[in-house]
């Protein structure tokens, strides 16, 4: 072995344990960070080819930093409901400050003042897909399609009515009178498009064939007249049917003024200012004893936000002040087939390279992906003590190099001096 390889070995020697005490120090700063994935020096050796000369010739030692992404912290409770933790395979989607998808294992969030988003520690904003036009469309392979979670667009809501219920008992020994000079009246709330309640006059008055007539008036526009006798309003009504009933008081259908009454049971008006509303009438009944009728209808004024929730399988709602919560978005899951082999960026993200392959998009709970925790965190998975060990055995193991190079350096110098 040359006096030049064996200067050398030292120098490579000291170099790979430089780069190991660089990792471990890396580890060690980072134990406490949420979803830190722990680094690691790995020694391969680089020889060089024998000559055959009888004289060995000393290669070198390469080093490879490998993480252990793929490999879980410990998964700690925490008081914030916004704070989330995979169990399982995946990683949050992100976006930098930027705006380019990253990927993250560190769901410490909260609400930005600025944008109303969520963002972590690192100022990383949680990405996701919006529920408030129906289920998500999903982009199996890409993050393109997804936006910032953002309680901005739901940040006060009115839900107008669509559907309601009339149900109960109509008397079937009621007296039959003409229409328009008896009637029982009910009432029933609904909403418009922003919120408004409007009131719905509900009219059931008996034919002399023993069936129905119901008639809808808008009670702002029609006023009930003046009288101890409902009759019905002069205007014209928002809806009106007849209802017929069978032998056993069950209900058979609606229709116009002559039966058989056979077709649907419900009818269909617009609320003012307002969307198209089915009121269903399957539940009425033509019995003996007084009138018993109940009425509801969907749609509630509009309401505040004041807070969030989130669900295992990754559904974030809105909270309103009036008790109601709505499912505003929908947190995806990304995996890759080779999480190790994502590239670290700075503020504790990830991105996919050739080596850890393509990004597929699911969400928590299919296809192997982890669920999502709530008020937890996924903590480090660095183990100190492991650390302090490896620090103790690559100083030790620097140090043995740095007396190869010392001890070469000397051989050198004593054979120069030979020349002298």
């Amino acid at each position: 072995m040359s006096l030049i390889g064996v200067l050398r070995s030292g120098v490579s020697g000291m170099n790979a344990q430089s780069n190991r005490i660089s990792t471990v120090a890396e580890n060690i700063q980072n134990s406490g960070t949420t979803g830190y994935k722990r680094s690691s020096t790995e020694f391969s050796s680089l020889l060089i080819a024998d000559t055959g000369t009888g004289n060995y010739n000393s290669g070198s030692v390469n080093t490879t930093v490998r993480r252990t992404v793929s490999e879980g912290g410990t998964i700690n409770a925490t008081t914030s409901k916004s704070d989330l933790a995979i169990d399982g395979n995946g990683f949050f989607v992100v976006n930098d400050p930027s705006g380019a998808p990253l990927l993250t294992r560190a769901g410490n969030f909260k609400i930005d003042a600025t944008t109303n988003t969520f963002t972590n520690a690192a100022g990383m904003t949680l990405m996701g897909y919006s529920l408030l036009d129906g289920e998500p469309s999903t982009t199996l392979n890409g993050v393109a399609d997804m936006v910032p979670i953002s309680l901005a667009s739901v940040s006060s809501r009115a839900t107008p009515t669509t559907k309601g219920t009339l149900s109960g008992k109509l008397p079937v020994d009621a007296n039959a009178a003409a229409i328009g000079q008896y009637s029982k009246k009910y009432s029933l709330v609904t909403y418009d498009n922003v919120g408004k309640a409007r009131t719905v006059d509900i009219y059931v008055a008996k034919n002399a064939n023993d069936t129905w007539t119901v008639s809808l008036y808008d009670a702002a526009a029609n006023p009930t007249p003046a009288g101890t006798t409902p009759a019905l309003p002069a205007g014209t009504p928002l809806a009106s049917t007849t209802l017929g009933f069978d032998a056993q008081g069950k209900i058979t259908g609606t229709g116009a003024a002559a039966g058989p009454y056979t077709g649907p049971k419900s009818m269909t008006l617009t609320v003012p200012g307002g969307q198209s509303m089915a009121l269903d009438l399957s539940a009425m009944t033509q019995l003996a004893g007084d009138y018993a009728v109940d009425g509801k209808a969907n749609g509630q004024a509009p309401a505040a936000v004041t807070g969030t929730s989130f669900d295992a399988d990754g559904t974030v709602y809105a909270n309103f002040d009036d008790g109601t919560r709505l499912a505003a978005f929908k947190i995806p899951v990304a995996t890759v087939p080779s999480a190790d082999n994502l590239e670290p960026r700075s503020g504790n993200v990830y991105r996919p390279t050739v080596d850890s392959g393509a990004i597929q998009v699911g969400f928590a709970s299919q296809g192997g992906r982890g669920r999502i925790l709530s008020g937890s965190l996924e903590q480090s998975n660095v183990d100190v003590s492991t650390e302090l060990t490896a620090m103790i055995e690559a100083q030790s193991t620097y140090t043995a190099n740095s007396k190869v190079f010392t001890t070469g350096n000397e051989m050198l110098d004593t054979l120069m001096s030979l020349k002298r």
